[in-house]
């Protein structure tokens, strides 16, 4: 598999596609930071954790095989957020 870079570089997704960066620690309006909003032991810490390491998300990566249109987001965004809503 190939890495994923989180300044938005390709992510093995196909010719020169790049995806929005991933920047789980940003700072951001209201909360101030997820890290301080979330409880260490919050599902969704342990979902982003099984996103990163155990799922092979090569698919999803390779179904962006043509660049067109606005930077999509990362897919490890989009899994973590489909698999918190779940």
């Amino acid at each position: 598999m190939d890495s994923v870079v989180d300044d938005g570089v390709e992510a093995g997704g196909g010719v020169n596609k790049r995806f929005r960066a991933l920047k789980p620690a940003a700072v951001m309006l209201v909360p101030p930071s997820l890290d301080e909003w979330l409880p260490q032991n919050h599902l969704s810490r342990f979902i982003a954790d099984i996103a990163e390491t155990q799922l092979d998300l090569q698919k999803f990566y390779a179904s962006y095989a043509k660049s067109k249109g606005q930077s999509p987001h990362d897919p490890r965004l989009m899994v973590r957020v489909m698999l918190y809503e779940y």
